[in-house]
């Protein structure tokens, strides 16, 4: 699923959109035992309550694809008859209301998921009349091509908040409020199937971390039987690593400064042309910009089969986990440096008189602990 596919599901997550009839979850507490499960109509809730709700829900759809969102591929056999899928499906096609699939999913979810202290899970079904779109990309409200019909689940964290002093301005009084349980934005979920050309893939899933440095591996192996790449943080500290490693010598500031910008103009040549789909870039696109550089065919074939131990063959990882295209930082153990993303042009480095030298161009407005200084 693309970020405009998203966002078409993530608006049916408004008061006035949705077709959620109910509300089926469990409560855990922090010893991984269910102390509570519910199965609510949405209609008895509150306006508040259902609001909040939908809130809840929504957040598992929010977010950056490649960093938060994950699209799940599964594979034919699985599709044919795997466990993992078939569990899936009775929960779509029932519409949440097959016990016997909601406790087993419950159960894994509980059974892999490294969460501390007491959770939440919500599980919600909804459907759509995909609105046909037109060839200038107007929707027709009235024109329906498909229903698409999925399952929504969130995995949100309880934890208790803190007593509070309040003024009670009628009576004149302070009152103590105690602390209650409360229910925090969901740290994971997935949607199932996958909403793909405005179509329903059973193929697909799209699996959600809130966190950038924890995406929860061991819980999308549970759930879809399949390995998903290391967190984004992960992936541009292991890329960094790699680098430098197997270049070695060759790892010049010239050469780290081409890679930035390269994979920088892939991500606004990307954003410009308004491509829909993902934006990824290869291993052997890399390699093709070390050649430019003028790294030797040794130090590339070192970078070649480090990658593949890191990350995977044929693994493809999106330039924006890897490059932070607002800011360069430059560091050495007693300086640290933030340059502007778009004037890389502004550092190089120099050998003077035996010594080696960080130099950055500067005119006015430079501050030392905001001073300004002038430089003569």
């Amino acid at each position: 699923m693309n970020e405009k596919e998203i966002s078409e599901i993530r608006r049916r997550f408004r008061a006035d959109k949705h077709n959620i009839a109910h509300i089926r979850g469990c409560y855990v507490n922090e010893k991984k035992e269910i102390i509570a499960q519910f199965d609510q109509s949405m209609a008895l809730l509150g306006q508040t309550e259902t609001e909040q709700i939908i809130a809840l829900l929504r957040k598992t759809l929010s977010g950056g694809v490649d960093k938060n969102l994950t699209n799940i591929v599964f594979e034919t056999q699985q599709v044919v008859g795997s466990p993992e899928h078939m569990l899936l499906m009775k929960l779509r096609q029932s519409e949440l209301k097959d016990d016997a699939a909601a406790q087993t999913l419950f159960e894994t979810i509980i059974a892999a998921l490294s969460i501390e202290g007491n959770f939440l899970i919500l599980l919600a079904s909804d459907r759509y009349d995909v609105p046909y779109r037109a060839k200038d990309d107007a929707v027709l409200e009235d024109s329906s091509e498909e229903v698409y019909s999925y399952i929504l689940c969130s995995i949100c964290p309880v934890k208790l908040g803190k007593n509070a002093l309040t003024f009670d301005g009628k009576e004149s009084v302070f009152r103590n409020l105690s602390a209650n349980w409360l229910v925090g934005a969901p740290e994971a979920g997935f949607l199932f199937p996958a909403f793909d050309d405005r179509r329903t893939n059973l193929y697909g899933a799209l699996y959600y971390t809130r966190d950038a440095s924890e995406n929860h591996p061991e819980l999308a192996q549970a759930l879809f039987q399949q390995e998903i790449l290391m967190p984004p943080t992960e992936q541009k500290s292991t890329f960094q690593s790699l680098l430098g490693e197997t270049l070695s010598e060759d790892c010049s500031l010239d050469t780290v400064q081409t890679v930035r910008e390269r994979l920088c103009e892939m991500i606004a040549f990307h954003k410009e042309s308004k491509i829909p789909e993902p934006l990824t870039v290869t291993k052997s696109a890399v390699e093709r910009i070390l050649d430019s550089c003028g790294v030797s065919a040794e130090r590339k074939e070192d970078f070649s089969q480090r990658y593949d131990e890191e990350f995977g063959e044929n693994v493809s990882l999106s330039p924006r986990n890897i490059v932070n295209t607002k800011q360069i930082e430059v560091k050495t153990p007693d300086v640290t440096v933030h340059v502007n993303g778009e004037r890389s042009d502004l550092v190089e480095t120099r050998i003077i008189d035996g010594k080696r030298y960080l130099l950055i161009c500067v005119e006015d407005g430079v501050e030392v602990d905001g001073v300004n200084i002038h430089i003569s």
